[in-house]
Parts: structure tokens; sequence; C-alpha cells
């Protein structure tokens, strides 16, 4: 089978409605604050908008998973996009007409990100039917740098360009590009892996509990999702204090913050073209064991060695292992997981991440209160020695925890 996905037919239009859709995110994820703050001068107000784009993963997160494996994806995918255009073009006019309020702000993040539950949880369910399974690695990574293009190079930028033109203008593309990754997904000739039906009287509760309970007893994939969860506590620290400990620990200002943020971006692009050589060598585990145990030290850089060049080598190095972490992740969830429950276990990675980082920035704000600035990139460090640890037991060879009707074994792909 071939080990790259073809551009001609599904994964092609796939690909250019996710970047589509990022694009789009990421200016609307860049005006909201910047519109919250010239509505109000409280900052508990203005971080609420945040707040409400990441509360819904946690109450919505399994919920999402569930219904992605019991519909057609492909259907959901375009729906989903479809709701989202309509309700940002709304908001847009909303906002032109001059009737924004935080309140208004805030429903939007919500309803946003409640429908993103479910859309996120199909797309990842979905592209193994588009690609050979040899072809996922390289599928996810042409997807992930494809969005990091065009939501941190691309859209950042523009933001206040197209602010400048009215304050309605970003929201007002972002729907366009919803709009037009809707009928990128509608276009696709594939509905989707077929599905069993369900059992008499299965409700969603008892699919979602199946679902947490396949991914309990997969020995990689359980090791995988606890460092997922512990990593991201560790993100949380890191990223809500980054800003501070570039101008306030290493008095980089501003310029040295961008320097950063940009040097991850950068990293994470390279990751993006390169890092299946480094899974090829070591397997996706090894491959994620490495990750994790490079930014480790990485963040014990960051956070003792007080210079900005060493910050910005640290941080492209971060994002480089981050990407390679994050497609390694995806591709092993999508290759082991039972078709069936790949919407639910999908969910449990993601609401698990979600709710690692508030927990993070919490810890991080603390730490950098009582002990320092650079702290939070110690505390991260911790956090990232603990993952490490839990991916350990993932590196043994495992079998498939679901049976087959005829009794026959079925091997997971080797670690």
């Amino acid at each position: 089978m071939a080990r790259t996905p073809a551009w001609r037919g599904g994964f092609g239009r796939l690909w250019s409605a996710a970047v589509l859709s990022s694009f789009g995110d990421s200016l609307r994820t860049a005006a909201l604050p910047l519109l919250a703050a010239t509505l109000t001068d409280r900052p508990l107000l203005v971080a609420s908008v945040t707040a409400c784009g990441y509360l819904p993963w946690i109450v919505f997160g399994l919920l999402g998973g569930a219904v992605a494996d019991r519909v057609d994806q492909r259907r959901a995918m375009w729906t989903v996009d479809a709701v989202r255009g309509l309700l940002v073009a709304a908001f847009a006019v909303a906002v032109a007409l001059g009737h924004a309020s935080i309140a208004l702000l805030i429903a939007l993040a919500f309803a946003l990100t409640t429908l993103q539950t479910l859309f996120d949880n199909a797309s990842t369910a979905l592209l193994p039917a588009l690609v050979d399974s040899e072809a996922l690695g390289s599928a996810n990574a042409r997807l992930m740098t494809g969005q990091r293009v065009a939501g941190g190079l691309l859209a950042g930028p523009l933001v206040p360009l197209l602010l400048v033109a009215g304050a309605a203008v970003p929201f007002t593309v972002d729907a366009l590009t919803f709009l037009a990754a809707a009928a990128l997904v509608a276009s696709l000739r594939t509905a989707g892996a077929g599905r069993d039906p369900r059992p008499a009287g299965s409700t969603l509760r008892a699919e979602i509990a199946d679902g947490l309970r396949v991914l309990w007893r997969d020995r990689a994939l359980r090791g995988l999702c606890a460092a997922t969860a512990l990593c991201n506590v560790g993100m949380g620290a890191l990223i809500a204090t980054l800003v501070l400990l570039v101008t306030g620990w290493l008095d980089a200002g501003n310029g040295g913050y961008a320097a950063a943020t940009t040097a991850y971006t950068v990293g994470s692009l390279v990751a993006g073209v390169v890092g299946r050589r480094i899974t090829d060598r070591t397997g996706r585990v090894r491959g994620v064991l490495l990750a994790g145990a490079v930014q480790t030290g990485v963040l014990a850089v960051i956070g003792s060695v007080r210079s900005l060049t060493a910050l910005i080598a640290g941080m492209a190095a971060f994002g480089f292992m981050g990407m390679v972490w994050n497609v390694s992740t995806t591709t092993l969830m999508q290759q082991r997981a039972p078709a069936e429950m790949l919407g639910r276990i999908s969910a449990a990675f993601r609401t698990l991440a979600v709710a690692g980082a508030p927990l993070g920035a919490v810890l991080g704000g603390a730490v950098a209160t009582a002990w320092g600035l650079n702290t939070p990139a110690l505390l991260a460090a911790v956090f990232f020695v603990l993952a490490v640890i839990s991916l350990i037991p993932a590196l043994k060879p495992d079998v498939s925890v679901v049976a087959p009707e005829d009794g026959a074994t079925t091997a997971h792909v080797q670690p």
C-alpha cells in the first residue's frame, strides 16, 4: 500500500476543508478577545470569552465522540460546518450593526466549540476511510502542517489588517471559510466506514462507557492517553505564563515573545515535513517517548538558562517534537482503535487534553507567583517526565482487545 496519501479525491478535499477552517478559526480566535476588550475593561469578562471556548470539550467531548460513531461522519461534518458558518455570519451582522455584547461573544464561543466536539471526532474517524492504513501517518502530518501554516503563519498577521477594514470583517471571512469547507466535505464520495447495527436498547452513556473500556484495556492507547493528559497539564502551565517568562524574567519585550512563538511554529512545520523519518526508525510509540524526553530537556533549559537565544532554540525544538508527538498519537489511535469506536476514543484523548490545560494554567500561575516567572517551565518539565514514565508500559507488544465474531485473533499494529 502507498505510504503517502493521494491528493486527488477524498483526502485532497478533506485537507483543503481542514486548512480553510483552521484559517478562519484563527482569525476568529484572535479577533474575539480584541473585540471583547473594546466592550469591557473587566479582565474576568474578557477571559470568560476564551474560557467558554474550552468548556464544551470538558462537558460535551465524550458525547461528541459517541455521536460521531453513530452517524454518517461526512454528513455530520458538513452539516456542522454549515451551521457554524451561519452562526458566525449572523454574529458578523450583529457586530456590523453595533449589537455585539460580552454575553453574545460568550454564547458564540460556547456554541461553536460545542459543535466542534462532533466535527473533530468525526474528522478523526473519517480519515482512515479516505487513505490507506500505511499512509495515515503522512496524511495526519500533512493535515496538521497545513493547519499550522494557515492558522499560525497566515491568519495571525492578517487580523490587525482586517480589523482596520471593520470589526465584523474577520468574522465574515471566518463564516465564508466554514461554508466553503462544508461544501468540500459534502462533495466527498465516501460516507465513511460501515457500521454494524447497534444492539437494541443501546444508549449513548453505555456506548461512551464501552469506548472508555476499550481505551483502558489497550496498553498502548492507555499509555498514550495518560501521557497526553500529563503533558497538557505541563503545556497549560507553560503557555499561560510564557509571556511573563519572556517579558519579565528575560526582559525581552514583545519582540522576544513574538520570536519565541514564531520559533515554535517553524519547528512544528519542519517536523511536519521531515518528522516521519524519526518514526520510521523508532516506531510510533518510541517516537512519542523520544519526543517527550527531548521536550523535557528543552523545558529544563527554558526554565534555567536566562537567554533569549536559548529560549528561541528551545521553542523551535519543542515545536518540532510536539508535531512528532501529535502526528504519532493521532495515527496510532486510528490504526489501533476499533473502527466503530474511533470517535469515542478520539473524544477521550481530546477531553483529557483540554481538561489538563486549564489545570496547568492555574498551577503555572501559582508557582510563578510563589517562586518566580521561570518556574512554570520547570513545573512543565516535571509533568513531561511523568508522561514519559507512563509511556514505558506502552512499549510492550499488545494484541487487539476486541475479538472478531469468528474468534480469530486480530493483531494490533505493534509499537
